[in-house]
């Protein structure tokens, strides 16, 4: 009888060794490499996420698609890619990862895309006190003389073909770098970029810079009344440039501006596919 008892009590417990056995492991996404970059004269700490496509090659010459705020947007651009540019290589570039432990605390890890996406100082001295607006050249050196420069040296990039996405203050980044350094990328893909500050971002712009050549995705949200009229308007002023060789294209992706963030990643991609499957690119 007891012998029934301990067989009993085995069987019983069987299932919860088996339970506490499988413990959950981290899930890490194939093809993919994490790089700490350090930014030249300071002491700010990046990550770059490197995806590879599936059909990776040597031998092979790819396109890159760089993109901003990658925490939130890696998961979108991710599976957009795999299935509308399969062949791209995807390079996601993080927040600093070593902001001061209490403005993490107070407003959250994102806390240096404020400094970094903007390209000019609050006019309010205690938001610009904490958030330091105002760093885009910054952030597009960074880019331009360490971010692309590691790329190509460690991976088969097709030149001529490099593509950059951004949304909100993302896009606003990417609106700022094409009218003054436009030759950072030659596709554009800014998602209802943060233009409030239209006028003041024109003023900004690279008077040399006129003859960009530049394949450029705008888009809004439908639902988004107060921000379109200035995304519109950067539209406008860019069509009224007369360049051959600049192309623009303004979409309207249904819903807000956060109801509209993941649409807008996969039809800005399903766009520069298209045009690079053309030939289209510049």
């Amino acid at each position: 009888m007891t012998h029934n008892i301990f067989i009993l009590i085995f069987i019983l417990l069987l299932p919860m060794k088996l339970l506490a056995g499988n413990k959950p492991e981290h899930y890490e996404i194939p093809r993919t490499q994490v790089v700490p970059l350090t930014q030249n004269g300071t002491e700010r700490e990046y990550q770059l996420v490197i995806q590879l496509p599936e059909h990776y090659s040597a031998q092979k010459q790819h396109p890159v698609l760089y993109y901003t705020d990658m925490t939130w947007h890696i998961e979108m651009m991710t599976s957009a890619a795999y299935f509308l540019m399969e062949e791209a290589i995807l390079v996601g570039i993080s927040w600093q990862t070593n902001m001061p432990d209490n403005i993490n605390k107070e407003v959250g890890p994102f806390a240096s895309r404020f400094r970094d996406y903007s390209f000019a100082p609050s006019t309010k001295p205690e938001n610009q006190a904490k958030y330091q607006f105002g760093g885009a050249n910054a952030h597009i050196d960074f880019i331009r003389n360490q971010v692309k420069p590691y790329i190509e040296q460690h991976y088969r990039v097709k030149p001529g073909n490099d593509s950059y996405f951004g949304y909100s203050m993302g896009g606003l980044f990417g609106a700022y770098t094409l009218l003054t350094q436009p030759d950072t990328f030659d596709n554009y893909l800014l998602g209802s970029p943060s233009v409030w500050r239209l006028p003041q971002l024109l003023e900004a712009r690279n008077q040399g810079a006129s003859k960009t050549k530049a394949n450029v995705y705008l888009s809004h949200g439908t639902l988004e009344d107060k921000l379109s009229p200035h995304v519109k308007a950067l539209f406008n002023f860019l069509k009224k440039q007369n360049n051959p060789q600049l192309h623009v294209e303004l979409a309207e992706i249904e819903g807000t501006h956060q109801s509209a963030a993941p649409l807008t990643g996969v039809y800005a991609i399903k766009w520069l596919s298209e045009r690079t499957t053309q030939g289209d690119t510049l």
